[in-house]
């Protein structure tokens, strides 16, 4: 069983910063690609960010200029630093991870979600 677990969300005023965390365990072989993707309420779920194994990025439009993701490989880990937040940031925010098992099953991976609001 793999489990993703996100960090770092929480509350914070516009123009602000945060970085989120998502480290991933369990039987991994190794993790193809990366991201962050993000739910606001009455709306769908929308890719944010990704990054492949050799940390080749896209971003949203919404997002390039503010956001940066990285990854970690040795800790099986991805990350999202948020600058110059706006009220239109606030959302859930899950990672997701292409895995390739222990087994060698490949397959997408999800984490819980970290809520993230951005408010005066």
């Amino acid at each position: 069983q793999v489990q993703l677990v996100e960090s770092g969300g929480g509350l914070v005023q516009p123009g602000g910063s945060l970085r989120l965390s998502c480290a991933a365990s369990g039987s991994i072989f190794s993790i193809n690609t990366m991201g962050w993707y993000r739910q606001a309420p009455g709306k769908q779920r929308e890719l944010v960010a990704t990054i492949t194994s050799g940390s080749s990025t896209t971003y949203a439009d919404s997002v390039k200029g503010r956001f940066t993701i990285s990854r970690d490989n040795a800790k099986n880990a991805v990350y999202l630093q948020m600058n110059s937040l706006k009220p239109e940031d606030t959302a859930v925010y899950y990672c997701n991870a292409d895995i390739i098992r222990l087994d060698y099953h490949l397959y997408t991976d999800w984490g819980q979600g970290t809520q993230v609001t951005v408010s005066s």
